[in-house]
């Protein structure tokens, strides 16, 4: 994606899938799919525009999948084609499955994937409004609930199990929807600073949303070094860079109090972590793997934190040394913070109904022995496939933005 990151790798897709479709609802198919996939790439494509395409093709879909004859039994259409999709962490070498749900879950992984690039495409623009900040938030928090969606719903139906490393298999999906939650908690924390909220809300949010981005790098730990190490030092330096910001507001909140000798030990934390996650943006950007690289440390947003606690440390000291003479504890202060207002959750998602199209009068037209031979589904392609061509967008102006 776009913005101070570009984490995602360019996931591609087959366009001849749906060549052995013979009726109008099939023509409907591999017209609605063909728009979607163009979505993806066209930059004047909004979320209203997105939902339209996804409900047309989607509905239609579904007729390969739900039960139309009135029984519990299998959709005979389910298995009757091929499909294949690359995967963010294994370059071009696409897995493929002989089932519509796979296609279903695929396609719809890209719609979240598209949510989070459109997010960044906002955070980057050059003047900002607080429309198009909730839009970032509402994009990002919806992109969580695809991913939720899927892994809860619909992968689990998948005959053959995704394998190891691959975009549905369920660490990748967890990891996904977590870090969307943290991202969106961003928009939120930078949206509370610019108000002047109060330091301990902003603390209890920056410290909630390292733990996000902790749990996250938590998730991918035992997956293939030389496909999750970039992605896994992101999120490293995510962490600790939200730890600085919630140790930083805490000690605010704590020289409040005129507990100073702690402000300055909760001030010097700060300091560690940040240098931390400065030394992690070094490590991210030398470390080989999927994904573009950027320089998060030459960014506002970084330096601005580094000159918020370098001049609020050196504020407590002054204080310490005119007025309470507290003597700084060797211990840290304990982070006990609970945000009560401004933590993201996901948006409910849920596939749009079944088209008008299909019907049981449609669905008894299909002839399998007319199709395509039925081929055992492979989960290994040796060939690759050629990446969708993405435009390359950069952000109009650096706003300090930390959307990845």
């Amino acid at each position: 994606r776009g913005g101070w990151y570009s984490l995602y790798p360019k996931r591609a897709t087959t366009h001849d899938c749906l060549t052995v479709y013979i009726s109008l609802l099939n023509s409907d198919l591999r017209t609605s799919r063909a728009r979607l996939l163009e979505m993806f790439t066209d930059t004047t494509c909004d979320p209203e525009i997105m939902k339209n395409a996804t409900d047309t093709y989607f509905s239609l879909l579904q007729g390969f999948i739900a039960s139309l004859d009135g029984t519990k039994q299998e959709n005979k259409l389910r298995f009757m084609q091929n499909f294949k999709w690359t995967d963010t962490l294994q370059g071009n070498t696409p897995s493929a499955q002989q089932d519509a749900i796979f296609e279903l879950v695929s396609m719809a992984f890209n719609v979240a994937i598209w949510h989070t690039k459109f997010a960044s495409r906002l955070a980057g623009k050059e003047n900002v409004t607080e429309e198009e900040a909730k839009d970032v938030h509402r994009s990002l928090k919806f992109a969580a609930g695809i991913f939720k969606h899927l892994k809860e719903v619909h992968i689990p139906r998948l005959i053959t199990p995704a394998e190891k490393g691959r975009d549905l298999e369920p660490r990748v999906m967890d990891t996904y929807m977590v870090q969307c939650k943290a991202e969106a908690q961003e928009v939120t924390i930078a949206r509370a600073i610019e108000l002047k909220h109060n330091a301990t809300l902003i603390a209890a949010l920056a410290f909630e949303t390292a733990n996000f981005y902790q749990k996250a790098d938590h998730t991918l730990n035992t997956l293939e070094p030389e496909c999750s190490s970039k992605w896994r030092k992101y999120l490293q330096l995510k962490q600790h860079f939200y730890m600085a910001y919630a140790y930083c507001y805490h000690g605010q909140t704590l020289l409040v109090s005129d507990k100073c000798g702690e402000s300055i030990r909760s001030l010097q934390e700060a300091e560690k972590c940040y240098s931390r996650a400065e030394a992690l943006c070094k490590e991210y950007r030398q470390t080989k793997g999927p994904g573009s690289t950027a320089k998060p440390s030459e960014q506002l947003f970084f330096t601005t934190l580094g000159g918020l606690i370098k001049n609020t440390l050196q504020k407590c000291e002054r204080e310490n040394g005119f007025i309470y003479f507290h003597k700084v504890p060797a211990e840290v202060p304990q982070l006990e913070l609970k945000a009560s207002y401004g933590l993201a959750e996901p948006i409910s998602f849920e596939f749009p109904a079944l088209s008008e199209q299909c019907t049981p009068e449609v669905y008894t037209t299909f002839d399998l022995t007319k199709g395509a031979k039925a081929e055992k589904a492979k989960p290994k392609q040796e060939e690759d496939v050629k990446p969708m061509k993405e435009p390359d967008l950069k952000p109009q102006k650096d706003t300090g933005c930390v959307i990845s």
